[in-house]
């Protein structure tokens, strides 16, 4: 998109800027010299004048889109945010849940009809909540929710709601609302989740990072629905716990292990082609273990359909039930062997071998045990927080992040309709930058015009991902918060594991060079013309 910006803004004059393709770099000016007044004398007609430089840049942007459709985002690809090579790595790391194992759209109706249905029973909340049923297509992953104000949100990377994805049940709520109770749109650090995203020691936001809470997420929306529209009063505090006790419940109570055990085809993707990343690894010599949160017999069948019966030789040691993230601080809890019968054993763990299974334990004793340390060892999960943060921050391990949604924004963004949506839209922000030197009556009545095209481009934008909340990766221009956990805790991220068969195994990744604000590029000079 850089080559796009500098043809238009070349051939349109319309002001100059850096964008990096299908996903702009974080708030990067689109002119990074300092604007000035003209040094002659303006048009007569500035009408005329403004309105002539904005045809030409769309008609060049139109141009232009058919060379930016010849260079395509692989939705296959891995991603790097700091440079590692595979030839350094000897051992690999794995989760289990959307990371060896995928699941079908069907486990989320499960979960969200399960904790529903708990809430009901359990906690007596009115029958009349049974009326709604989950919708897939409503909450994206990486949001913030207000426990004390009931609001499910998105926030960009500096702490600042995206007006117009903030919702109260079902329906957004008003952006002069939003502005009123948060006294603007920023929110302040002691308010934010804590460093698991959770809402604790009163940080009034919780953040919901893992795959498994989109029907958290939704059931939370569903039933503050049901109450707004019935005008019950309600505590929010109290319903938020409610929900998340019973979505734990549909876990640890073994509701979901044994629906997914009982008819593990509907339910488990067969095509992520786990067995062949293993195998592949294994014939390269490399050492493999699973550290994961599910219970034992559970793991064993997920397995066994997908990789097939003898998948623990391809693995050098398998941990379930390991509490994670308390696995990577908590030093007092020793290991486990769980016997074939699923029976836990009470002899002292010295060795860690192949074939066994153990449960619980602690990453300092698995260190001791192994000697599987630093940036020798890469390993994948999909949560940001639990799965990697603790590794990369104190044990300097290499981490590798499973982004299944990656895929299908890729696939969008590479889309005629995304990209003329796009190019235009960043062009029209350039256009507006720079135009905005120009104060008389006429020209002001023009830059109010673009800027309600360029917010109704924006919602546009929005809703080629998400209606309700838009891309997981990017606010309107700032990253997500989401998106910033992600380039701190993951050295490279991916849609799925399947694409490491895409690479050789001594392939570096580089990440690509993003050009700071300060930081001007040799051509920009050029490229800012004076109107």
């Amino acid at each position: 998109m850089a080559a796009v910006a500098r043809s238009v803004l070349a051939a349109g004059r319309v002001g100059c800027g850096r964008r990096g393709r299908g996903l702009p770099a974080a708030a990067a000016p689109y002119c990074t010299v300092a604007p000035q007044r003209e040094r002659r004398q303006p048009p007569a007609d500035m009408r005329s004048y403004m309105w002539s430089r904005y045809k030409e840049a769309k008609r060049v942007t139109k141009e232009l889109v058919p060379s930016i459709m010849s260079n395509m985002l692989n939705p296959d690809a891995i991603f790097s945010n700091n440079e590692m090579s595979l030839s350094d790595i000897e051992i690999y790391g794995f989760d289990y849940d959307y990371t060896l194992v995928f699941y079908s759209k069907h486990l989320h109706t499960l979960i969200f009809n399960a904790a529903r249905d708990l809430l009901i029973n359990e906690h007596r909340y009115p029958a009349e909540i049974r009326k709604y049923d989950y919708d897939p297509n409503f909450a994206i992953r990486g949001l913030h929710y207000d426990v004390h104000r009931a609001l499910l949100m998105k926030i960009d990377a500096f702490h600042y709601i995206q007006l117009g994805t903030v919702y109260r049940g079902l329906s957004v709520v008003p952006d002069e609302e939003v502005i009123a109770m948060y006294d603007g749109s920023h929110v302040p650090l002691e308010q934010m989740s804590d460093f698991y995203g959770k809402s604790s020691q009163g940080n009034t936001m919780k953040q919901f990072m893992d795959i498994f809470s989109l029907p958290e997420m939704t059931l939370l929306s569903c039933v503050n629905e049901y109450f707004l529209k019935n005008n019950i009063d309600y505590e929010p505090v109290h319903l938020y716990k409610d929900v998340k006790d019973s979505i734990r419940d549909v876990h640890i109570k073994g509701i979901m292990y044994r629906a997914i055990e009982a008819d593990i085809e509907k339910y488990i993707c067969y095509a992520e082609q786990t067995r062949a990343v293993l195998a592949k690894l294994a014939d390269h010599g490399k050492k493999m273990f699973l550290i994961t949160n599910s219970p034992s017999s559970f793991v064993d069948k997920g397995m066994r359909f997908i990789v097939g019966k003898d998948w623990r030789d391809l693995f050098d040691v398998v941990i379930v039930q390991a509490d994670k993230p308390n696995f990577f601080n908590d030093k007092r809890r020793p290991f486990r062997k769980v016997n074939e019968r699923g029976v836990l054993l009470w002899d002292k763990i010295h060795k860690l071998q192949k074939g066994q299974i153990y449960k619980q334990g602690n990453l300092y004793e698995f260190l001791k045990l192994t000697g599987w340390r630093g940036s020798k060892v890469l390993y994948f999960g999909d949560h940001i927080y639990s799965d990697l943060a603790d590794l990369t921050l104190k044990h300097g391990w290499r981490t590798g992040a499973i982004i299944p949604e990656l895929r299908s924004e890729i696939k969008i963004m590479n889309t005629e309709k995304y990209i003329q949506t796009m190019t235009w839209l960043q062009t029209l922000t350039g256009l507006l930058e720079h135009m905005q030197v120009h104060r008389d009556p006429d020209s002001q009545m023009i830059l109010e015009e673009w800027k309600k095209e360029r917010k109704e481009m924006r919602e546009v934008n929005r809703n080629f991902f998400n209606a309700q909340f838009g891309s997981l990766f990017r606010t309107d221009e700032n990253p997500t918060y989401f998106l910033r956990r992600l380039s701190r805790f993951a050295d490279i991220y991916m849609a799925s594991l399947s694409c490491l068969l895409n690479y050789e195994p001594d392939y570096t990744f580089y990440p690509r060079r993003t050009p700071l604000q300060h930081e001007l590029p040799g051509w920009s000079d050029q490229l800012c013309t004076e109107f």
